[in-house]
């Protein structure tokens, strides 16, 4: 693993990560994984020895605020957007929708896949796909819980709504959602893809899947794949993970020993001083030079495997 110092910088929430305490922190990251929900969150937040009402004004400040995250206008003149819907056999409904961001200009496009959270398609994740675009990447952003109405414009409903899902259906709709992408008529045919979190954990999960098929994965703290499946992946890796995210990071040492066995190509950054979802924008986890860092390095590995 790579470990760059990153500072941590002020978010535009009005509290800094640095003003965060981190039981704080590890109680959002339970609350994010659906192991507590969103008032257990803020109880117990609140009840932290030392803290008391500080640590419900840290907890709230955690809670994600879409409008102020935009870095890409969805009128932008660098790029068109708009919903797709196709088929997705084998899915949780046969069908599926994703938000399709082309760039401007001539195609076809390498493109780029970006898939959610756990909890939908969000306005982050919409804004992580304008992003692709306008560095020249076809991109699609899948939404998962469209079987099931769609993201219902909450993260908190969204959650519960992601784990209702059956979860191998889920993940055969984000491979249709690649494959879909893959063979668009704007696409040259080479394919990333990046995710976040569960997102993350999808991107390794699709490039065993798709093994020849898939050219380039930049995951960040997602889950690694299982394994036994690592044989099956072609397409060089590229991996952000946090410092402080045990969880993830446990299931990395065992991946890039059956990655570097298989003779697949993988770097894994570890970025000091950051909370499991440095990259999201909307809460006081971002952190900016570690986010911009990561960023860059997505775009140049995705140039690199998809020119």
């Amino acid at each position: 693993m790579n470990g760059e110092q990153i500072p941590r910088r002020p978010s535009d929430q009005g509290i800094t990560q640095l003003e965060i305490d981190q039981r704080v922190f590890d109680l959002y990251d339970e609350y994010c994984h659906g192991r507590i929900d969103r008032r257990e969150f803020l109880s117990r937040a609140a009840s932290i020895a030392a803290l008391g009402a500080a640590g419900l004004v840290m907890a709230q400040a955690l809670l994600p605020r879409y409008a102020l995250a935009q870095t890409i206008s969805f009128t932008d003149q660098r790029l068109k957007a708009n919903y797709v819907t196709y088929p997705s056999p084998g899915g949780n409904s046969g069908t599926m929708r994703g938000y399709l961001v082309q760039p401007t200009g001539a195609s076809p496009f390498p493109a780029v896949l970006v898939v959610h959270e756990n909890r939908g398609l969000n306005p982050y994740i919409e804004d992580v796909a304008r992003r692709a675009a306008v560095e020249g990447f076809l991109a699609l952003a899948p939404d998962g819980l469209f079987p099931a109405g769609g993201y219902p414009g909450n993260d908190d409903d969204g959650r519960t709504l992601q784990a209702s899902l059956d979860q191998a259906r889920l993940r055969t709709d984000l491979l249709n959602s690649a494959r879909f992408l893959k063979s668009h008529k704007l696409s040259t045919g080479k394919l990333g893809v990046t995710g976040f979190c569960y997102g993350g954990g999808a991107g390794n999960y699709l490039a065993a899947a798709m093994g020849t098929d898939m050219q380039a994965g930049a995951p960040y703290y997602g889950v690694a794949a299982d394994t036994a499946s690592v044989a099956q992946i072609r397409a060089p890796l590229l991996c952000h993970l946090a410092e402080h995210d045990e969880h993830i990071n446990s299931t990395y040492p065992a991946f890039e020993a059956a990655l570097k066995a298989a003779g697949v190509s993988c770097q894994v950054h570890f970025y000091p001083g950051t909370q499991h979802g440095f990259h999201n924008n909307s809460t006081p986890r971002y952190n900016e030079a570690a986010a911009k860092l990561s960023w860059q390095r997505t775009v140049a590995h995705f140039r690199k495997h998809l020119a």
